[in-house]
């Protein structure tokens, strides 16, 4: 088969990596980069470390709205798709690349493949949620990373063609996990970058990462957030997302933060290292709720709902206010089950079911 894969953003290269490495075995894979990442942090260190593909088309759609950003992927990929005639179009998880491949094949009847399908926040003000229903109502083959994700999509009335297959994240998390550990301890610490000073060398740390709109869109809730990283009693590395830096600079120079070390946004191998030695891990991003779960790290998460909710049981991820004293109290009142966690999300082979399946649907 000949197979358009549609990718723009930081997990959506990841989880390429993992099933074009197997696609390719049997298939030809045209690989479509949005460019919705586009800063080399964020994007092209992650083709390098992980050894996928030169993208065989780059869009460079950049940042905008989301109409606009929208848009201009969509024109771009119907050229595109047009022009290649593949058999099928894949999309990754719940982005605007996401929706706008969707979109653009279904348009001219490419049948479409949704990677990572069925996942609900239940808040549809969240554009991920937007995107990922219309993605799953468009798409004609869709890979479920859980059973709950199978279940959401029987109550909309999607029962054709859906298959619990894991997570192809849990792939490419033991697949990399085992390479970080061929390096020194030190040498990810020494690669720390500093956005303001020096990153210092540390023993133990907490992890946070900070993105999402809700979060972002005030200043206030950015300065409760670090008010309680301060407050942390070991040091917290906050890799900075483009999206939030311009409020992290104006911040930084008005308050003097002694226990946050900022620095620029980490390569994969570097952000593995990170979370799997991590005392705990505080985000608001949903592939890195899932890669601390995988990889036996608690988690705070700072949004009122998640699409995980999975890593809630046994309270290994934590759901919690952006303001100080929830941060606080979620980080160290909570009591976390010591139970061994299950395997939510599959042992590392999603990518080898996913490449049978489409194999036999041939």
């Amino acid at each position: 088969m000949k197979i358009a894969t549609i990718i723009g953003a930081r997990p959506q290269f990841i989880k390429a990596a993992a099933v074009s490495r197997r696609l390719r075995k049997e298939h030809t894979e045209i690989l479509l980069h949005t460019g919705q990442h586009y800063d080399a942090n964020m994007s092209s260190v992650f083709f390098e470390e992980l050894n996928i593909p030169k993208p065989d088309y780059y869009l460079g759609v950049g940042s905008g709205s989301h109409a606009t950003q929208t848009a201009n992927m969509l024109i771009s990929i119907e050229k595109i798709l047009l022009n290649e005639k593949p058999d099928y179009t894949m999309v990754y998880g719940d982005t605007n690349s996401t929706l706008a491949g969707a979109l653009a094949a279904s348009k001219i009847l490419i049948p479409v493949i949704h990677i990572e399908a069925g996942l609900r926040s239940f808040n549809k003000t969240m554009p991920e949620e937007q995107n990922r229903i219309l993605t799953d109502h468009l798409s004609e083959i869709l890979f479920c990373p859980t059973d709950t994700a199978m279940e959401h999509l029987y109550k909309e009335g999607i029962a054709t063609n859906v298959y619990q297959v894991g997570d192809v994240m849990c792939d490419a998390v033991k697949y990399y996990s085992k390479e970080i550990e061929k390096y020194d301890k030190k040498y990810f610490i020494k690669r720390l970058h500093g956005l303001y000073k020096p990153a210092e060398i540390i023993d133990s740390w907490y992890l946070a990462t900070i993105h999402r709109a809700e979060n972002t869109n005030s200043i206030n809730k950015i300065e409760e957030i670090l008010d309680a990283f301060e407050l942390f009693t070991a040091p917290v590395v906050f890799p900075v997302h483009p999206r939030t830096k311009p409020i992290i600079d104006h911040l930084v120079q008005v308050s003097n933060y002694k226990n946050i070390i900022f620095v620029e946004p980490m390569g994969y191998l570097d952000m593995l290292y990170f979370i799997k030695n991590a005392i705990k891990v505080i985000t608001d991003s949903g592939g890195l709720q899932k890669e601390a779960y995988i990889l036996d790290t608690d988690c705070v998460t700072v949004r009122e709902q998640t699409e995980w909710v999975e890593t809630l049981e046994g309270n290994y991820n934590i759901l919690c206010f952006p303001n100080k004293t929830d941060i606080l109290n979620s980080v160290y009142q909570t009591e976390i089950s010591r139970q061994k966690r299950r395997d939510l999300y599959g042992n590392g082979n999603a990518a080898e079911k996913i490449c049978t399946i489409l194999q036999n649907i041939q």
